[in-house]
């Protein structure tokens, strides 16, 4: 797993590659980055299959933020990136949110 940031010149963005790499990806169909810059949308981000069996998004977001995100395989299970920026516990209590600051 691992988050890459580019911050664009042209303007004020940072494209942040997400990345699940394929061990994590196991034998995924599917998998989607889901967090606060998508509205915890489960269908709007989806990650593409690469050949090594990894799966990436690149995705748009507003530099001097902090995003809480995680993946979530074949729409049934939830995967975090062990190499976020930072980890907030969430509601259900036995779990952490993913956080990247961009």
């Amino acid at each position: 797993m691992c988050l890459i940031k580019k911050y664009l010149k042209s303007r004020k963005a940072c494209k942040v590659t997400f990345r699940l790499d394929g061990e994590k990806a196991k034998n995924a169909r599917t998998i989607h980055v889901v967090g606060e810059f998508n509205g915890w949308n489960k269908y709007v981000t989806p990650m593409k299959k690469k050949k090594d069996n990894s799966f990436t998004a690149i995705v748009e977001l507003e530099p001097g933020k902090d995003y809480q995100f995680r993946y979530l395989v074949n729409l049934e299970e939830w995967e975090n990136d062990w190499n976020a920026d930072n980890y907030i516990p969430t509601d259900c209590g036995n779990c952490d949110n993913s956080v990247v600051s961009v």
